[in-house]
Order: structure tokens, then sequence, then C-alpha cells
């Protein structure tokens, strides 16, 4: 009954006119609202999901690293080990130290990463080779595959630069760092990576038996060992049973530990894009504070009717505090409906397009979460509350008595 009253207070036409365009003015306004909540938080996770996409091909599921030091000793327990776990689909050891590529005139200092062949299997790097293919070569013809930012900094475009190019490393026991200190072998780029800027202008890749016997490093000893699982539901427990194995001597870290401020930050923004935006709500609020005001002063003479029928303060309360939230919930209805048309229209045509060319994509980026339509409906509802309360109160405690006609 409370509802059906509510309701037709609300389509019932009003003796001032006035107050029903407040009313549809503070619909709408929700709308608005709601729908830009949910425009821009689904904007935010394309994105989100993009760079969480890109930094996810070049991490990898687990990554095992020194606790103090440079290098893990690995003993053939522990290699022979790695092999036997169900739960690991595939594993490398990696070696990384720094050293100076040079061509020509051109020079760069880089992050060597050495890894094992089939290291395309272990992480995503595979699907972002641009040019070329991920081949390393071997320890004494190493191949190299690139980083685009390497690359431009080179001059080596892999189609016109095939060879040619030093890799420079200091010799062991060198106490001045100089050109004459410096060991170096040429090599040849195989290929060319293009993840993201922070990589593509600092990694290369090759085959870590190369590094070894450049850097004289004996070969059980790595600075990290990277590994791919089955499922990541088994994750916790794989880092439980590495953590067993190799002892406190090792950092077992996730993929969300390699990237934990990456996470954090990209975390902590949407949560202050939703209380920037939700802003705009509160703001639709106060319209439907004015509406509901507007209401009560119509409906007096009702109000008195209801209470003289019987009807308590509680009832008449609850009435207007419905109405709050019929207005609050069609509007936002209206504009969840108009953000997911809007938001499957741009994943699906690409309408709204990225300035500048430097982007892996040229489109914003799109994806509707049911979480997102949950947290929305939900601060919808608490806004509506909050000001429906002060003109359902008044109309609650409204006194007038209907005059008496002959």
């Amino acid at each position: 009954m409370n509802v059906l009253i509510a309701w037709r207070y609300l389509i019932a036409k009003k003796s001032i006119q006035t107050v029903q365009w407040i009313a549809w003015i503070s619909m709408i306004a929700m709308a608005v609202g709601t729908a830009a909540l949910i425009i821009v938080l689904s904007v935010f996770n394309g994105f989100e999901d993009l760079v969480k996409g890109l930094y996810g091909d070049f991490y990898t599921d687990i990554r095992v690293v020194p606790k103090q030091g440079k290098r893990i000793a690995l003993t053939d327990s522990q290699l022979a080990w790695l092999g036997q776990q169900k739960d690991i689909q595939h594993w490398s050891p990696i070696l990384e130290e720094k050293a100076v590529l040079i061509r020509d005139e051109w020079q760069t200092i880089v992050q060597l990463k050495g890894v094992l062949p089939h290291y395309t299997d272990v992480s995503g790097i595979g699907n972002h080779i641009i040019q070329g293919s991920f081949e390393l070569g071997k320890p004494q013809e190493p191949k190299l595959v690139l980083g685009w930012g390497v690359e431009n900094a080179l001059g080596a475009d892999i189609d016109a630069f095939a060879n040619g190019i030093l890799v420079a490393v200091p010799q062991r026991g060198a106490t001045n760092i100089d050109m004459s200190s410096l060991l170096s072998i040429q090599a040849s780029n195989s290929g060319t990576f293009l993840v993201q800027q922070e990589f593509d202008n600092k990694y290369v890749f090759t085959h870590i038996d190369f590094l070894h016997y450049m850097f004289d490093i004996p070969k059980n000893e790595v600075s990290a060992i990277e590994i791919k699982l089955v499922s990541s539901s088994k994750e916790k427990q794989v880092v439980s049973l590495i953590e067993q194995q190799f002892g406190s001597g090792v950092v077992v870290q996730t993929r969300f530990q390699q990237n934990q401020s990456l996470y954090t930050v990209m975390a902590t923004e949407k949560w202050v894009i939703y209380a920037i935006l939700s802003l705009i709500l509160v703001v639709a609020a106060f319209n439907m504070i004015g509406a509901l005001t507007m209401l009560v002063l119509e409906k007096r003479k009702d109000i008195a009717v209801l209470k003289t029928l019987g009807a308590t303060a509680e009832r008449i309360q609850k009435i207007f505090l419905l109405e709050g939230m019929l207005l609050a919930f069609i509007g936002a209805g209206a504009g969840m409906i108009l953000a997911t048309l809007i938001c499957l229209g741009q994943m699906q045509f690409k309408w709204i397009k990225l300035g500048g060319s430097s982007f892996l994509i040229d489109y914003y980026p799109v994806q509707l979460q049911a979480q997102d339509y949950l947290l929305v409906a939900a601060t919808v509802f608490a806004i509506a509350l909050f000001a429906a309360w002060v003109p359902a109160r008044k109309a609650a405690h409204e006194n007038q008595v209907p005059s008496r006609s002959n």
C-alpha cells in the first residue's frame, strides 16, 4: 500500500507544475550522474585490464628470487623437484646482468635477460614480437631479442641491420670501467618486442648460457626462477611448496607481489575516481530534496486525510521515503541502461578514439563489470535515503487538518 501511494504521488498531476518539473529534473540529474559513474568506471576497467595484460605478459605467475645478494645457487635435487611438480606447467632459470650494446656510433646500456629457448612457454612475451622471431642463438653465437626502444636507440632495425651489434661487459676484476676494460662479442638481433615503454627501453633477451659464458658465472647460479602454473588456483599451494623446498634463502613472489605498487596505485585511482564522480549524485540529491519538499507542501491536505484515517507518522514517513527511492531508482535505472548501451556501442564500434599515435590501441577500452553496477546501486540507495529523510520527517510531523466544506 505504501508503494502504491508513493507511486500515485509520483505520477499524479500536480497543482503547481513547477513541482512536476523539479521531480523530472531530479530524475534526469540522477540518470546523468549514474551513467557518468558507470561509463567512467568501465573505461577505467578497460585501461586497467589492458595494463595488467601487458604487465602480465612480461611477468610470470611466480618468480623465485634470492633474499640477499644477486644470485641463487641451484642444486640438482631442486632442479629435479621443479620438473616433477604437476602444478608447474613450465619454468625457466633467469640470469640478468647489465651490458652495453654498441652499433657504429650508437650505444646504450641495457638489462640483458638470459633465458632458455622455451621461455615463450613460461611468459607471454612471444605474443609481443613485432619483427623477426624469439631466437636466442648459442653461447658463442648469441642472438638478441631487442625491446623496441633499445632497437631505436641503436638504430638497429632488423630488416636493415640484422648484424653488427657489439655486446660489451666489464671484465671480471677490472678497476676502471672504460672501453679498454670491456669484454665484447659480436651478436645479431633476431627479433623485436613491443610491450610497454618501461620494458621496451630497458630489456634485451638472449640465451642464458651466453651470459654464463660472458660474465664467467657458474652454470648453477641464476638470478631468478620464473614459473608458469597449470592453474592460478594452485598459486598459494605451489608458493608454500617452493618455500619448503628452497628454504629461507629465497623470496617467492606471486604476480601481484611482482607488481604490487602498480596494482595498489590502480586500485587507489579507481576509488578516487568513484569518490569524485559520486559527488555528481550528491548534487542530484539536492534536486531530489527540493522535489520532495515541494511535494510535501503540495500534499499537506492528503497527509492530514491519511492521519485522520489512522495512518501513523511512521507510515507517512515511509511513504515519502519510498517516494524519494522511486525518484532515485527510476533515474538511476535509466542512467544504467544508457551507460550500458554507450559502453556496448564503444566495445563494438570503437566510437571514441584516443588522441595521438603512440598507443597500442587507438580507442578507449571499455569493460563492464557487475560489481560496478552493484556499487553504484548501493551508492544511489544511500544518497537517496539521506536526501529523502528530511522531507519525509517533515511530512510525518505535518499537523494541518483538512478544511471542511458544506
